[in-house]
């Protein structure tokens, strides 16, 4: 008489948690991709990083008693200094943290001051020698006061939009995407 071993044909306890964990992780990970939190990474992080440059700004337009502004194009932005020598706004080429920064793709900006919007036009770098670019849209006194303005981040093929804050005084706020999300939402 031969024994025949006899074994069940499904799956032992270990086998369904080890394909578990692994459906999980790969779940979690496509939902941390897709952002489903309402969070635009790149948003907030250009709102803080625009937030942070305008603080120093204030803060060394008050240490320094120069006046200090930012000048916005659909696209990209940049901080100017006013020289009273040349009787006009120049860059800050040589500090690193304040030069031309482009925008990443798919991202504008919208300017609000006195709650109109601003028409931004991108600037002309090929303009002659004696021709000054034009002067900034928001700007920072010796005195520490400054433009109030609302400086609007928005991707172009969604609603997702961060805000940068700027009173008389020159305190400096931001508004994180997923804020903004959840008003229009509310609103909805």
């Amino acid at each position: 008489m031969v024994l025949q071993s006899v074994r069940n044909k499904g799956f032992t306890l270990v086998e369904i948690l080890v394909v578990v964990v692994i459906m999980a992780v790969v779940i979690s990970l496509a939902v941390l991709s897709i952002g489903v939190t309402g969070r635009d990474a790149q948003l907030d992080e250009e709102t803080r990083r625009i937030e942070g440059l305008m603080g120093l700004l204030h803060e060394r337009a008050l240490l320094e008693g120069r006046d200090f502004g930012m000048r916005i194009e659909p696209t990209a932005y940049e901080f100017v200094v006013y020289q009273a020598s040349k009787d006009r706004w120049v860059t800050m080429d040589q500090d690193r943290e304040f030069r031309h920064r482009e925008l990443p793709k798919g991202l504008s900006f919208q300017l609000e001051l006195d709650s109109q919007v601003v028409v931004l036009k991108p600037i002309d770098r090929n303009l002659a020698g004696d021709t000054p670019p034009p002067g900034p849209q928001v700007a920072i006194a010796a005195s520490g006061e400054g433009t109030p303005f609302r400086l609007t981040l928005q991707r172009d093929q969604t609603n997702a939009k961060a805000s940068v804050d700027g009173d008389s005084l020159g305190k400096i706020s931001h508004e994180s995407s997923d804020k903004t999300q959840k008003q229009l939402e509310k609103h909805s």
